[in-house]
């Protein structure tokens, strides 16, 4: 089984590296781009893990050491 783990900035906190990606499109020509966030992306590969403990070990994954949750969201997906 797959979790794949996506995790972003919560609104409202400052985002120097999106500000700072947006501000290099806006150089390249890419006006329309008007906010840039930048997040995480993290895949893992569980073995041997029915999907309702998969659940709960991917969630205590991200509480304990993936996300920041005073700072940071996070969703993820299992295949």
């Amino acid at each position: 089984m797959k979790a794949k783990i996506y995790i972003t900035l919560k609104p409202g906190v400052l985002d120097p590296q999106g500000k700072a990606v947006q501000h290099a499109l806006a150089t390249l020509g890419f006006a329309e781009v008007g906010d840039a966030r930048i997040g995480k992306y993290i895949e893992l590969k569980l073995n041997g893990v029915e999907r309702s403990k998969a659940e709960a070990e991917v969630k205590q994954m991200c509480e304990k050491l993936l996300a920041n949750t005073v700072i940071e969201s996070y969703r993820y997906e299992l295949e």
